[in-house]
């Protein structure tokens, strides 16, 4: 390790950049995930410099420009296939949620939706209606339903919640939970 490295900041640094190749290559979603791997892979301590999501984030974007130039077009062509889902949803008024819109996902990354009602089964009989494939995750014992199905090659994971949730922040966070309605995801795809 050259002595830039040894430095909090450089270790930060190193790290950051580290955990935001394994993101891109290894198609991990999860920053504390990717965090712990950099730090194994560095032979670091856990817990000390850190870097934030935000900072790896920025990374992140750096790499894909370096390195994964068509980042953009997979982007685009995954939040196309969220929109076209959330429209086929639409009585539901689903959001859409997690990497896709953020922008951190890659070509294997899962599309995230989430649909608020208290009448859980109605979204079940709209799948088995329209002829929805899918697969219930969780099992029973899960507190709120997730259905898994494929769209153009893609993993859509939707998970319906109880509408007083739609209201409340994602515990443990300090702000709202990120999300967008059809015409949002609509307007991050026109550009």
């Amino acid at each position: 390790m050259t002595s830039k490295e040894r430095s909090p900041r450089g270790a930060r640094e190193h790290i950051a950049q580290l955990a935001a190749r394994l993101m891109a290559q290894d198609h991990i979603d999860d920053f504390a995930m990717a965090k712990r791997k950099a730090i194994r892979q560095l032979g670091l301590p856990e817990g000390k410099n850190l870097p934030t999501n935000g900072e790896i984030e920025l990374a992140l974007r750096q790499y894909r420009e370096l390195y994964q130039p068509e980042h953009g077009h997979v982007l685009t062509e995954l939040r196309r296939i969220a929109l076209q889902v959330m429209e086929r949803f639409g009585e539901f008024k689903p959001y859409l949620t997690g990497s896709v819109l953020s922008g951190r996902a890659g070509a294997h990354s899962d599309i995230n939706l989430v649909i608020y009602t208290d009448n859980a089964k109605a979204i079940e009989v709209f799948c088995l209606n329209k002829g929805i494939d899918y697969k219930l995750e969780g099992g029973a014992e899960a507190a709120y339903a997730t259905l898994a199905f494929e769209v153009d090659g893609s993993t859509v994971r939707l998970s319906v919640r109880p509408r007083n949730d739609e209201r409340l922040w994602v515990r443990g966070t300090t702000e709202a939970h990120e999300r967008a309605r059809a015409d949002q995801v609509e307007a991050l795809i026109a550009g």
